[in-house]
């Protein structure tokens, strides 16, 4: 069998029953992904939208005006309430001085701290944000003005991140610019692989291969031999000297490395970089065919695990995720898989179906989820003022090709929660 990796304070019991009566949940509504269970959480509001359309507006402000930044206009219209289901609708029709229309609400309630969560489903076509966020709409007395986009999601399978603040814009180079930090999570897809063997294999040759449809990067490459102590990240610049005894047999120097091709006539001297010990700096393929890397060792070597990097980065985003990639060793008469991912079977769609996102916000750290699991976890730098909860579906061009296939999808809303300490 083949291997691969593609604390919160609680209180008892007897006060979360007395703090959680006031928002209780019924019995056949989806559980919570509370961060280290439920005890210790109050429920404080739970937005099911289990109510006539017209009801919405108690408790939610829409747009209702056009958006210069984005390629629709939002209106209260497109916010649709039915069988306990928020939808926001989007529209080929010309309105406010745009091509499209979405929708955008607010939450007429203000929140500081706590654990906010959203299960919906995105609008199912290229150039949707399907946005969850939190930020401030006036001027905090104390504090900075933010934004929280716990996920803004692009169809069919990525998550996004980000962290503004919004009270230190300053220009540059005659640009507006201010503090921000952004982190995208495609799901299936990742920067690093391991294939981690549980029964060893022994071999002159190595190759891995792709069908990916454009280039792509390769930042390291790292084959070892059966090590029982584990081995290290490929993110780590070190990452060689990490184990004693372990060795990248890709850097061992006797190790010949040859490539199906090179981006823009690279020089075969780039090939060195697959294997430099720099996470940094990158082979590059070439854009059509298949693209293959191959490794031939000076003698046998038994190989217990292969890792690598894949894309470049650009502040905390990985960009150009490869989509398929096979690990083949030889024989000495053939070619036998040793491991192989590929995106398209594993029929990820975040608009098919209902997934939760969530944040935990307290005055130190900012603690991102997706279905109970942790994505990402940053300091706290600025954001300390109350703010409302937003819903938003906008027409982008960069989450993929603005096409009439965007007419009538929408995003559906099941539910919204906020959870507080006491």
């Amino acid at each position: 069998m083949v291997g691969m990796n593609c604390c919160f304070a609680s209180v008892r019991g007897v006060l979360f029953a007395m703090w959680i009566s006031a928002g209780a949940l019924a019995a056949d509504e989806p559980a919570s992904f509370l961060p280290g269970g439920s005890e210790g959480w109050k429920l404080v509001w739970n937005e099911n939208f289990e109510y006539p359309d017209a009801e919405l507006d108690r408790s939610w402000n829409s747009q209702n005006g056009p958006s210069g930044h984005i390629l629709c206009s939002r209106w209260r219209e497109n916010a649709v309430v039915a069988d306990g289901m928020l939808r926001l609708v989007n529209r080929k029709e010309k309105r406010g001085g745009q091509e499209w229309t979405s929708g955008s609400l607010t939450s007429k309630r203000k929140f500081q701290y706590g654990y906010f969560e959203c299960r919906y489903r995105y609008a199912a076509a290229e150039g949707t944000n399907n946005s969850f966020w939190l930020m401030t709409v006036d001027a905090p007395k104390k504090g900075k003005r933010f934004e929280i986009d716990i996920n803004e999601g692009h169809y069919p399978n990525e998550i996004n991140t980000n962290i503004h603040n919004w009270s230190d814009i300053k220009v540059v180079n005659g640009r507006q610019t201010h503090p921000s930090s952004s982190r995208s999570f495609p799901l299936g897809v990742q920067a690093d692989h391991r294939l981690q063997l549980e029964i060893p294999v022994t071999t002159r040759r190595l190759r891995f291969s792709s069908r990916h449809g454009r280039h792509f990067h390769i930042g390291e490459f790292q084959i070892y031999q059966p090590n029982a102590k584990g081995y290290p990240s490929p993110y780590s610049a070190s990452a060689d000297r990490d184990r004693p005894g372990l060795v990248n047999l890709a850097r061992d120097p006797r190790t010949r490395i040859t490539a199906s091709g090179f981006y823009q006539n690279g020089k075969p001297a780039t090939l060195g970089r697959i294997a430099d010990g720099k996470p940094d700096t990158t082979w590059i393929s070439q854009a059509e065919g298949e693209k293959w890397i191959e490794f031939t060792f000076a003698e046998a070597k038994t190989i217990g695990c292969v890792q690598f990097l894949n894309g470049w980065k650009s502040g905390n985003k990985w960009n150009d995720l490869i989509e398929d990639w096979q690990i083949s060793w030889h024989d000495g008469s053939r070619w036998v898989e040793m491991g192989a991912f590929d995106l398209r079977e594993m029929d990820i769609d975040l608009a098919r179906d209902f997934h939760t996102y969530g944040l935990e916000w307290t005055p130190d750290e900012l603690v991102f989820y997706h279905n109970g699991r942790e994505l990402r976890r940053e300091k706290n730098g600025f954001c300390h003022s109350p703010s409302p909860v937003w819903l938003s579906l906008a027409i982008i061009p960069w989450a993929g090709k603005v096409t009439d296939k965007i007419d009538g999808t929408f995003m559906e809303v099941d539910y919204v929660r906020v959870y507080q300490r006491p």
